[in-house]
């Protein structure tokens, strides 16, 4: 019972030292996130599909709980594997994040991601973000009441550069009670990079039945590897063993298709 303590407490000194909140002792490369609705312990499958074949033609194993750090790297690796192309990248509200939009932009890519709804102002009933007009040519905001905010300081937050505005007549304003509970005032943020989002928002209004096409590419694999393949959990441990198992998955799942858009002789002549 002692040894068993002084191995707990070791753990507990590595969790406060890595910053983690938890870690399995059956593999510790593993951590617990949302799956299927409920938390579990496992990892962060990856996948990109061609539009033309459903091929999929980059995949990757993580063990990060999100996706908005995945995008620019899988992508990528998509466009390497198909060159020549300059693709369109669709993927779901999980992969939204403004620093991996800008990173597929310079690399050549075309993103369309939506924005997932996570205002706390939204669910307050009171104005969101989107009730204000910007104006680029002055660098303001034009509120629902028709007051000017106009740009006051530039901080830094999570190393992203961020531009903040403020107006002097949210006081007097009858629909403050509709846009702020802070007695200072109704305050906006806008990250310097934040017109590349708003082009891209732009560019998913204009085509939605482009964006309409992910969920066949992306969740259509996953279920026949998992239902068809009996594939839906790893038997192996530790990342680099899982990342090994999945791709050779994959190479079943691709080879498999191949079959059916080509046939045996055709890719035994491509082979060959």
């Amino acid at each position: 019972m002692q040894q068993r303590r002084a191995g707990y407490e070791t753990l507990q000194q590595e969790l406060a030292t890595s910053g983690e909140t938890a870690r399995s002792l059956t593999d510790p490369d593993s951590r617990p996130m949302m799956s299927g609705g409920r938390i579990e312990v496992c990892y962060n499958v990856q996948t990109a599909v061609d539009a033309k074949h459903k091929l999929i033609v980059a995949e990757t194993v993580t063990n990060a709980a999100g996706d908005r750090d995945q995008l620019s790297p899988l992508a990528t690796a998509a466009q390497a594997v198909l060159p020549g192309a300059t693709p369109v990248v669709v993927a779901d509200q999980g992969y939204y994040h403004g620093t991996e939009i800008k990173r597929c932009l310079e690399a050549g890519l075309t993103p369309l991601v939506p924005r997932p709804l996570t205002s706390a102002n939204a669910a307050r009933g009171l104005f969101t973000k989107d009730d204000f007009a910007y104006d680029p040519a002055a660098d303001r905001y034009r509120c629902p009441a028709g007051e000017t905010l106009t740009y006051r300081t530039t901080t830094v937050e999570l190393g992203r550069t961020i531009k903040n505005y403020r107006t002097r007549a949210c006081g007097r304003c009858t629909l403050k009670a509709r846009c702020t509970r802070n007695t200072d005032g109704r305050k906006l943020t806008r990250w310097v990079d934040e017109h590349l989002l708003e082009a891209m928002a732009a560019r998913l209004r204009r085509a939605p039945a482009l964006f309409a096409q992910r969920k066949a590419l992306s969740e259509h694999p996953f279920g026949t590897m998992k239902r068809a393949m009996d594939q839906g959990y790893f038997l192996l441990k530790g990342l680099r063993q899982v990342r090994g198992e999945f791709s050779l998955t994959v190479l079943a799942y691709n080879l498999k298709r191949v079959l059916n858009l080509v046939g045996v002789p055709r890719l035994l002549d491509a082979l060959a």
